[in-house]
């Protein structure tokens, strides 16, 4: 018999005619019933931590040989000259190995480590000034210590690794990441800056850097208002006397024209001093304290500002300067730039911090960002720890907090007494 059975049909392919399409459907519902192709089962961070795991041993076994080899040498030869110097080598390198290994760990075990800062060198220190910082780094001193634990901990993970992987690969997964737990408490523990000890010592480096920059820029200021104001004005009223007394016995009436002409001149040079001491530090908020002098300072605003100060005491001179000169600029701006009809001032003390708080009905749209003058009065602000904070959607109203740490007066009668005293002489 030559007819040929159904069975036979889907071997004939898609060449068979009108019959190919029919049995297309077959062959594909067949093909989905095929297995997968294989694939590793483990996501992508148990392979790291496997990864990490067997590697501990070559790291460790570098790590531990390294480190013992030249803290013997250099504790051996401390008694000689050339000991001490290697002890700070060897730390400078174990510093090294400790970004090596946050590295490592922020690759394969996702821990987060900030960098520790820099050894703080004093320019004018000196080979032995340098020598003595590098034996005193607890970084470096740190890092070793995690070298030399390490070792026997390495040891034992890579053989719990590796046996896992032949013998106890469904529970692999569960004991990787018990062991990586021990490792990732071991990094943060003695490769992790010292608490907030090392990024305190970096927020004050960059604090005074700025205090630096406002002291020069304020001095600048001021010698550029000496030079252009009062300084011009008493040079040429010196010369205008000088021209009186030579006309004195020729023409008395022009000279007392030009003697008066030198009053007014001594008139204006005495306000622009004012002002510029004024500008320093003025005279009513040393002897009257931040209420008087805001209140002095609204008055000057263009605009209708009211004034609310509750502070059960003075604080000390440097922050209660601070607190006025920004709310100085703060008024200045709304003056210039906010459009306001009214604004608002307060101040208060809220346990150790001095809180203020300016508001304006203006245009809104104020910005720390792209050096404006608020910029500069957060960065003066942040390097005496304080905060500054600026609510200005756009079309208002504007209101921005700053936040000063609070520090009691000391020996406030006293100075008083002396800034009065130096006054009147």
């Amino acid at each position: 018999m030559t007819s040929s059975s159904p069975v036979d049909g889907p071997v004939g392919g898609p060449d068979s005619g009108g019959h190919g399409g029919g049995h297309g459907g077959v062959r594909g519902r067949a093909d989905e019933r095929l297995p997968r192709p294989p694939a590793f089962a483990f996501p992508t961070q148990t392979w790291k931590e496997i990864a990490y795991l067997l590697a501990n041993l070559l790291v460790g076994i570098v790590c531990f040989v390294f480190t013992l080899v030249w803290l013997a040498v250099g504790l051996g030869l401390a008694v000689t000259v050339v000991g001490l110097p290697l002890l700070a080598l060897g730390l400078r390198f174990s510093r090294l190995l400790g970004r090596f290994e946050r590295n490592r760990a922020r690759a394969l075990l996702s821990v987060r480590i900030d960098e520790p800062s820099p050894l703080p060198y004093h320019p004018d220190s000196g080979f032995l000034g340098k020598l003595w910082t590098s034996l005193r780094d607890p970084v470096g001193w740190r890092a070793t210590l995690y070298a030399l634990i390490r070792l026997p901990w390495s040891v034992v993970t890579f053989a719990i690794t590796l046996t896992s992987l032949f013998a106890a690969w469904p529970v692999l997964p569960w004991i990787a990441r018990g062991l990586t737990h021990v490792d990732r408490a071991m990094v943060r523990g003695l490769l992790f800056p010292s608490d907030e000890l090392e990024r305190r010592i970096a927020e004050l480096e960059s604090d005074r850097g700025t205090v630096v920059d406002t002291a020069a820029a304020d001095l600048r200021r001021i010698e550029r208002d000496l030079h252009d104001g009062a300084q011009a004005r008493l040079v040429a009223l010196a010369m205008g006397l000088g021209l009186a007394k030579e006309k004195l016995e020729e023409d008395p009436e022009a000279a007392a024209k030009m003697v008066d002409e030198a009053h007014g001149e001594v008139k204006l040079a005495l306000q622009e001093l004012r002002d510029l001491a004024r500008g320093i530090h003025p005279a009513i908020l040393t002897d009257r304290g931040l209420g008087p002098a805001l209140s002095a300072l609204s008055a000057r605003c263009t605009v209708p500002v009211k004034v609310a100060v509750e502070l059960p005491e003075r604080p000390a001179p440097a922050i209660e300067g601070i607190a006025y000169f920004t709310v100085s600029e703060l008024l200045q701006n709304i003056s210039k730039h906010s459009g306001a009809r009214t604004a608002e001032v307060e101040l208060w003390r809220t346990e150790d911090r001095l809180l203020i708080q300016v508001r304006d009905d203006g245009r809104g749209g104020a910005s720390t960002d792209g050096g404006t003058g608020l910029a500069g009065l957060a960065e003066r602000l942040g390097s005496v720890d304080g905060l500054f904070v600026v609510d200005s959607p756009s079309g208002g109203p504007t209101a921005v907090t700053a936040e000063l740490p609070w520090r009691h007066r000391t020996g406030s009668a006293a100075g008083a007494a002396v800034a009065r005293s130096r006054r009147r002489a």
